[in-house]
């Protein structure tokens, strides 16, 4: 199998960039989920590699060879895309063969339909058309197809958006291993963080056409290279306050309402930050009645539940609205409350740039 590989790839319809100076490589065997709000440009790129579009600079290579300009037919790349694009007039098993046909595979074409077919539990409806299938059954048509060559590479256009939540839950479970069995690299596009947490081993943040951070799950949620990253990534999303960090015997405070927080070590901190943005997961947040010196007093606004967890909007003192998450079954006897975070829980931004600033914080992902 082979490695696919961007070396500053760029992109743009007129004066609209959708792709910008973009360097990433894929390993043989590595799923990377390229994860972004819409709009940022992740179908574009996937086109490029697939050669729909070319790019306007940069080069893509696959096994260290430029695939820029070459027939579709001899990229050795495979795609599902996010409405299905199944043929109406074909079966479900014709649509599945219709890659191997295309390129004269031999006699053995029906063999490996019904393999793949088994292994992604279609067997029963390969003789159906696509009007007859449900989209849970469409997906998985889709995907036998863009599977069934053993492509070197595997390019998946955000293949869950289209099917039910049961399906969506399940194949977050059963793709990994799936497309492991294989060695292709994998480029999977989703708009769901969720998603890409459960199925990529890195994940590419896209935003604007260009790559904010490339890393694992777990150090993208725990170490986000900027606020719009740590934006991105939590349901309910991060906690932000501005302020002006002071450091105080290798210790950083700052003033968020009113109160004075301990933030973490300022060891390796500049000493003057300036003015950041601090932010504090909803997880984080510890809610008690009991008043301390580095409790925050917040009034209860209103509690959502969330089945896994129940979620509070908290408004400070000076009007700053927050988010806690806290277990269902957690209980809040009054709406006058404290807040509190444990200093390590604090990521600091500068307020400027958007960019992460200080140590590097000790945590998983929830």
């Amino acid at each position: 199998m082979a490695r696919l590989e961007l070396s500053s790839v760029g992109k743009a319809f007129g004066a609209v960039s959708c792709a910008a100076d973009l360097s990433l490589a894929v390993e043989p065997g590595e799923i990377v989920a390229v994860f972004g709000p819409s709009g940022s440009g992740k179908t574009v790129l996937l086109r490029m590699i697939a050669g729909m579009f070319e790019p306007d600079e940069g080069d893509i290579l696959v096994g260290g060879h430029s695939i820029v300009g070459a027939p579709p037919e001899r990229l050795g790349i495979g795609m599902a895309f996010q409405n299905f694009a199944l043929f109406p007039h074909m079966t479900a098993r014709a649509n599945i063969a219709s890659g191997l046909r295309a390129r004269g595979a031999g006699a053995d074409v029906s063999a490996k339909v019904q393999s793949i077919s088994h292994l992604l539990k279609i067997e029963h409806v390969l003789d159906h058309s696509p009007r007859e299938l449900s989209n849970g059954q469409k997906q998985r048509t889709a995907l036998a197809r863009a599977l069934i060559g053993n492509p070197e590479v595997l390019l998946l256009d955000d293949p869950l958006r289209n099917v039910d939540a049961k399906l969506r839950y399940e194949m977050r479970l059963e793709l990994p291993t799936l497309l492991r069995r294989g060695s292709a690299s994998v480029l999977y596009v989703t708009q769901d963080y969720r998603e890409a947490m459960a199925i990529a081993d890195r994940i590419a943040v896209l935003i604007e056409g260009r790559l904010v951070q490339v890393a694992r799950p777990e150090e993208i949620y725990a170490r986000p290279a900027t606020v719009a990253v740590a934006r991105l990534f939590g349901d309910p999303s991060i906690n932000l306050a501005e302020v002006v960090p002071v450091a105080e015997r290798g210790v950083l405070f700052a003033d968020i309402s009113g109160t004075r927080v301990r933030l973490d070590t300022a060891d390796h901190q500049p000493m003057d930050l300036g003015a950041c943005w601090v932010g504090v997961r909803p997880d984080d947040l510890v809610i008690s009645q009991v008043a301390s010196g580095d409790a925050i007093p917040a009034r209860v606004v209103a509690v959502t539940p969330m089945h896994e967890k129940a979620v509070l909007l908290l408004r400070f003192t000076d009007g700053t609205e927050w988010l806690a998450a806290l277990p269902p079954s957690a209980t809040v006897a009054d709406d006058d409350v404290f807040v509190r975070f444990a200093p390590e829980a604090s990521l600091l931004f500068d307020r400027a740039t958007g960019v992460r600033i200080g140590l590097p914080h000790r945590r998983q992902a929830a």
